[in-house]
């Protein structure tokens, strides 16, 4: 069936009940693409209809070299989804009731990441996106209908995915960005670094609540010469900047003067940002966690013994569970949860931390004496976690400058500027004697990896095998219970949280079996989805999951109140 036969059916349809909308599912092939219908809506205040755009390259004409590689092929792709996106807001109109007339592809923000939204294939270019269909309370409005997908979608198509009606300098400086940010990621080890902020970089984000940069009177970000370093790119060449080395290093300053900015944008520093936001070439290693405490979080069989051990009644802290964790116990599992993940690098800021978690003075070791107190405070294990597990800690600290005894490097921040204050630290550590016991043993102490049941994870509710939703970026309502990702700061658009939850489910259905390790899981759901894409976590072709790093997957089923952890682990 062609275009015509489409216009065609739909005018049939005028004024027929809403559910004859389901006769139109197929595939048409129109002059530049094939359109397909993958789900039609059957009421016209439900979710919106699935639709999918095939583009073959010796149309689209996009240039190989576009996308000759991983780096290059998800730049083009989430180019593609902003300009879908924004021929979309410029067509799409209201076309009577509810949903109808809207035409619309997933939501994204400053990052460069895989969405399923759009995806280049061998031979063309496949989008998924979604369309009200048009009616009138519930009869269906079929002129509309004709206009909006005959007429509407092929000028969106022409203005938006087509290589000849785009910028093609934008084009190409999108993936060569992306192409040398995960060069440098790909250097930082080898470095010795766990970050990389380039000079001119524009830290500051225009609001709590707006992610793209500060546009008035923005300072840009310089490295002190004594941690500059340079990094060749394959495509902007040789970039300077601070690198920011292994180990322990203290980010200090005064209040307002950009720490929480700095380490902001560390953290999301995991992930590539499109050109002119900024932090393009703020680079983290792609295992850095950020850690906070979080009140009110369930544990299940987390040994954080290395941290708090000989509470009251003698109750065990090796195989820890509680509903409704304090800040030192949740700040605690989130530490430990990260490492038995594989994290090599700690983003802490001391705003969000519990204090008695991070230090205990001398003053107060003395009013309450060690055995009197579970809590090894974090300074004392921070050296340790380092020497034992080779995981570095990057801390924001403005209170406590007995962190200066163990930190490696010291950076202030002055009105967001960094400076190496390493040799001033330590020369007031050295005149300035810390008399505080060291609390933490020779050893960081164990990690132990856990086996979740899956038999304890249950998405259903009611009569649906499945239910699941996602609300906002922090909220998935999984079954009969709610997962509260507040606290987990490095996911950043809803569909990674519709990813994550359809990854649970095929976590679920495929790896835990009574004695494969949390770890061993996550592995195997990442390789799957690296071997196979994200396609792989749904039956039906999806258009709005983003990627997700193995962390945010952990943190999600860690905080799953209803998950249980075998008795006996490796």
């Amino acid at each position: 069936m062609n275009d015509q036969d489409l216009y065609n059916k739909l005018v049939s349809l005028d004024r027929r009940g809403y559910k004859a909308y389901k006769e139109i599912k197929g595939t048409y092939e129109f002059p530049k693409f094939r359109l397909i219908f993958e789900h039609i809506q059957s009421d016209p205040f439900a979710s919106p209809s699935k639709l999918i755009i095939k583009i073959s390259h010796t149309i689209a004409k996009f240039s190989v070299d576009l996308y000759k590689n991983k780096s290059r092929k998800i730049a083009l792709e989430d180019y593609l989804i902003r300009q879908f996106s924004q021929a979309c807001s410029q067509l799409s109109r209201q076309r009577g009731t509810g949903k109808s007339g809207k035409i619309s592809i997933i939501k994204i923000g400053q990052e460069i990441i895989k969405r399923t939204a759009a995806t280049i294939h061998k031979n063309d270019l496949e989008i998924r996106f979604s369309v009200g269909l048009p009616a009138k309370g519930r009869t269906i409005l079929g002129h509309q209908a004709a206009q909006l997908l005959c007429e509407d979608i092929p000028n969106i198509v022409d203005t938006s995915l087509l290589y000849q009606s785009l910028n093609s300098q934008k084009i190409q400086k999108q993936v060569e960005t992306a192409e040398d940010a995960d060069c440098i990621r790909e250097k930082l080890p080898k470095n010795n670094l766990i970050a990389f902020i380039a000079n001119g970089s524009i830290l500051p984000r225009k609001s709590g609540v707006d992610s793209r940069p500060l546009d008035k009177n923005p300072i840009p970000f310089q490295s002190p010469k004594s941690l500059e370093i340079s990094l060749n790119t394959p495509n902007k060449g040789m970039l300077k900047g601070l690198g920011i080395p292994q180990g322990i290093t203290l980010i200090v300053g005064g209040g307002y003067h950009g720490k929480s900015t700095l380490l902001k944008a560390i953290e999301l520093g995991i992930y590539n940002h499109i050109p002119g936001d900024g932090r393009e070439f703020v680079i983290s290693d792609p295992s850095a966690v950020k850690i906070r405490a979080e009140d009110g979080r369930s544990i299940v069989g987390v040994n954080i013994s290395p941290f708090i051990n000989q509470l009251p009644q003698h109750r065990s802290t090796d195989h820890f569970t509680t509903k409704n964790a304090s800040g030192s116990t949740s700040q605690a599992a989130n530490i430990i949860e990260a490492l038995e993940a594989g994290t090599k690098v700690l983003l802490v800021d001391e705003d969000t931390a519990a204090t008695n978690f991070m230090i205990r003075d001398r003053r107060m070791q003395q009013l309450i004496v060690k055995n009197k107190e579970p809590i090894t405070p974090f300074i004392d294990k921070i050296k340790q976690l380092y020497l034992d597990y080779g995981v570095s800690t990057l801390l924001v600290m403005g209170g406590s400058g007995d962190y200066f005894d163990v930190a490696d490097h010291v950076i202030a921040m002055d009105t967001f500027q960094p400076h190496d204050v390493t040799e001033k630290a330590k020369k007031i550590a050295q005149e300035n004697p810390n008399e505080r016991r060291r609390e933490g043993g020779e050893q960081f102490g164990k990690i132990t990896p856990r086996i979740p049941l899956g038999q304890s994870i249950d998405p259903s509710r009611g009569k649906r095998d499945v239910k699941v939703k996602v609300r906002d970026v922090d909220q998935v309502v999984f079954g009969t219970e709610e997962i509260d990702l507040t606290a987990v700061e490095q996911l950043i658009e809803q569909g990674q949280l519709q990813a994550i939850s359809a990854a649970i489910i095929y976590a679920k259905n495929n790896y835990m079996n009574r004695q494969t390790t949390l770890p061993d899981i996550l592995d195997r759901v990442i390789e799957d989805i690296n071997s196979k894409g994200l396609d792989i976590l749904s039956h039906f072709p999806q258009g709005d999951f983003v990627l997700f790093r193995r962390f945010e997957l952990a943190a999600a089923i860690n905080r799953l109140r209803s998950l249980q952890i075998a008795e006996k682990n490796p």
